[in-house]
């Protein structure tokens, strides 16, 4: 979705078991989208690699496959014509998050912004001190293993950074009033490093 007069594109990576379907991240594009920005879910996995990891659960940490196929995916929009000229952010989520960092770390002067949603930070350990874009974690407040990874990966990321932990959320966001905050987060985030 490309809104008139778009200034930023928001790509959107999922997390383990997730999709492009995923109602908290449509939420939370169509919060973007009403801010001006552009969004594009999608899926990092084909149909036949989620049949294979629902039963294995090996291929969504397989950061190697998903940062490639982020990576392509930036690469697209970046010579689209209808997208060329958007600055780009990531919004990541679970082990999305992850490939998300990973794939910043890659392209450094192509991801002006990346905001994290119940992220696995910790996955892309080893870039993380790479990543230039300035980077928003958003954990929830009772999702105790999740924010430790988050406070762990805080540290270690050299760029400008900010932890929000939202009170009284899960993993999931789904508390009343949780997920808008994140996309509230979200929209602050990317409203003033992709316009």
């Amino acid at each position: 979705m490309i809104p008139p007069a778009a200034t930023g594109l928001v790509l959107f990576a999922h997390g383990s078991g997730s999709s492009r379907y995923s109602p908290r991240n449509r939420y939370v594009a169509e919060v973007l989208q009403a801010s001006g920005l552009a969004t594009l879910l999608f899926d990092l996995l084909t149909q036949e690699e989620e049949a294979i990891d629902r039963q294995t659960r090996h291929l969504r940490f397989d950061m190697g496959l998903l940062t490639d196929r982020l990576i392509g995916i930036t690469d697209w929009v970046a010579h689209n014509p209808a997208t060329q000229g958007l600055k780009i952010g990531y919004f990541g989520a679970s082990t999305g998050s992850a490939a998300a960092l990973l794939a910043a770390a890659a392209r450094p002067y192509a991801i002006h912004a990346i905001v994290s949603r119940g992220g696995r930070p910790d996955l892309a350990r080893a870039a993380l001190a790479q990543v230039k874009a300035p980077t928003l974690l958003i954990v929830g407040g009772l999702d105790s293993l999740v924010l430790t990874l988050n406070q762990q990966a805080y540290r270690c990321l050299a760029g400008e950074k900010r932890l929000e932990i939202v009170p009284g959320a899960t993993h999931l966001f789904e508390e009343p009033g949780t997920l808008e905050k994140v996309a509230q987060l979200a929209s602050q985030w990317f409203g003033q490093y992709l316009t």
